[in-house]
């Protein structure tokens, strides 16, 4: 599969990370062309830190991997939907899911 399809519009592309099983969203990440080729080889996520300016591999430090089950791209080439086998906490907070922080308003 040609993977450059998914960087003509930036050098990072957004990645939804999914449960799986229950089909929680767990977070969202940023990836590159080799984190995006790395998740592709090793059956585990590996994102681009914007922060770090550097690559990491999810779980590598907490022991809370996530093994890749499927990755989707969208209909526009340029976000990623990735579902996980999670391991312990997808937050660094501990949180299961980086979405937990509920805003309210007249919905």
């Amino acid at each position: 599969m040609d993977l450059e399809k998914f960087f003509k519009k930036s050098e990072l592309i957004p990645a939804i990370i999914q449960e799986d099983g229950t089909g929680e969203v767990l977070m969202l990440a940023y990836m590159n062309r080799e984190s995006l080729k790395r998740t592709l080889e090793t059956g585990f996520t590996w994102f681009w830190s914007r922060s770090r300016r550097e690559l990491w591999n999810k779980g590598a430090t907490s022991g809370h991997f996530q093994k890749v089950v499927s990755v989707y791209g969208d209909c526009d080439d340029d976000t990623l939907l990735i579902k996980v086998i999670q391991t312990g906490s997808a937050c660094h907070t501990g949180s299961h899911s980086c979405f937990f922080n509920k805003i309210e308003g007249e919905f």
